[in-house]
């Protein structure tokens, strides 16, 4: 079992309902989240709030939140999430990499969670092979990370 895991995934999650998140999370996210493990999440919109939320409410793994800059420069939906998680007395550490908000920032932030894991989970967008999600998932795989890929 790794000991960290990176939950990696697209911001576009309008497509489905919620109840389809909860569900891929139960059955993909579940069997790796056990006690003692560290789950890194990018602190953004989309599957990165929704996974951190679900973790919060469902898990007791350890939360550890990276954005790339400031979380005060993230969206008003995905600084709510780590609010809410925040309040709940669930987030494990909030790491703000003082970086840019642009390409490279995240990129920077999603090798920042990668290379302090053993294991990495991504749901990238069905039908789409050029985003952060591919990106992350590629990085992981040069580096001889295990990956499960659940396209959504």
């Amino acid at each position: 079992m790794p000991q960290a895991v990176t939950i990696t995934g697209t911001r576009s999650t309008d497509h489905r309902a919620l109840t389809d998140y909860r569900a891929m999370f139960d059955e993909y996210v579940r069997p790796f989240a056990q006690p003692g493990v560290s789950f890194h999440l990018g602190g953004a919109s989309g599957i990165d709030s929704l996974a951190l939320l679900w973790l919060a409410d469902e898990t007791d793994v350890r939360l550890v939140v990276a954005v790339p800059a400031r979380l005060a420069d993230q969206p008003p939906d995905a600084r709510r999430a780590v609010a809410t998680v925040r309040n709940a007395g669930r987030l494990t550490e909030l790491v703000e990499l003082g970086g840019t908000l642009n390409t490279e920032g995240y990129f920077a932030r999603n090798r920042w969670m990668v290379d302090r894991s053993g294991f990495v989970i991504g749901f990238p967008l069905r039908g789409m092979r050029s985003s952060g999600t591919w990106y992350t998932l590629d990085y992981a795989a040069n580096h001889d990370k295990p990956r499960l890929v659940m396209p959504i």
